[in-house]
């Protein structure tokens, strides 16, 4: 990326420029700056890539939809409940996992295929693991769109067999994240701040593509961290309601991951710049579904 002088009638004007190669073409971008280099111009330099950056991102998203959808649908009704039922599995085990919860992979996946209890195993991780499994299903079927009253209602199936009283509830009191530098917003600021959350998504919904959709709304629901537990389990099925609702494939976060995801959503926050965590998601999503591009 160069900073580029222009002389009109004597006087200097700036501009960034970047060249960048799309399918085997060579692309200019340019960006006006004025007629003095900005004192910020390291943040206009980073805006302005990712903005270019989304563009390449979205297109190939966008095949990636379209060959997702076209394989999935040749699959036989029963290969699409299998699909589903090992998103299910894998997505419920690693939600938990970051977590804390104790439960492995394989008893993940035998509690919640074949009803069998783990040994040895807390009981709330258990009846936990067994309840995002009935919310991700009826996030599956859910025709309405996102609103807090849809959000209450998940929270309160997510933790009504182990923890009532916190169950579809705002928290009234102040919450810390472990090994982290942002600090949540206090209890007095949440109806506010939920109120705008919802005003932001209704204002955005058609205006955004909607794996950046996702990722905003996974971001901003879990900066707002309304429940005192499972604001990041919210986060995730939150996310993956959007991905689903708009026909794109859903997204698992490893556990294994954890550590680049906790970075991304601290430095977002922290520093206040959404992008970063948008580009982090998005560079994860491409990731995870590359073979659906090529």
């Amino acid at each position: 990326m160069d900073i580029i002088e222009r002389v009109k009638k004597g006087k200097i004007y700036y501009y960034l420029e970047h060249s960048y190669r799309f399918n085997n073409k060579v692309r200019l971008e340019s960006k006006y700056l004025g007629l003095e280099i900005p004192t910020n111009i390291d943040e206009i330099k980073a805006e302005f890539i990712e903005r270019i950056n989304q563009k390449v991102w979205f297109d190939d998203i966008n095949i990636i939809k379209k060959n997702f959808s076209k394989e999935f649908a040749s699959f036989p009704k029963s290969a699409k409940e299998k699909y589903v039922e090992n998103f299910l599995i894998k997505f419920t085990y690693n939600t938990q996992r970051i977590e804390g919860s104790t439960l492995t992979l394989k008893e993940t996946a035998r509690l919640l295929e074949d009803g069998i209890t783990p040994r040895n195993k807390p009981f709330k991780d258990v009846k936990e693991t067994e309840a995002h499994k009935v919310v991700f299903k009826n996030m599956l079927k859910e025709i309405e769109d996102l609103s807090l009253k849809l959000v209450l209602n998940w929270h309160k199936q997510l933790f009504e067999t182990v923890d009532l009283e916190i169950a579809g509830n705002i928290r009234k009191h102040p919450v810390a994240i472990a090994g982290s530098r942002f600090e949540p917003p206090q209890a007095i600021e949440l109806d506010y701040l939920l109120r705008k959350f919802f005003q932001w998504y209704n204002n955005n919904k058609e205006k955004k593509h909607p794996v950046e959709l996702a990722a905003l709304v996974h971001l901003k629901f879990v900066t707002i961290h309304p429940f005192s537990d499972g604001n990041g389990r919210m986060s995730r099925l939150l996310m993956n309601f959007i991905l689903n609702k708009n026909g794109f494939p859903m997204l698992n976060i490893e556990y294994s991951n954890r550590s680049a995801y906790y970075n991304a959503l601290e430095r977002s926050q922290t520093k206040e710049q959404d992008r970063i965590f948008v580009q982090y998601l998005i560079k994860k999503y491409l990731k995870e579904y590359q073979k659906f591009v090529n």
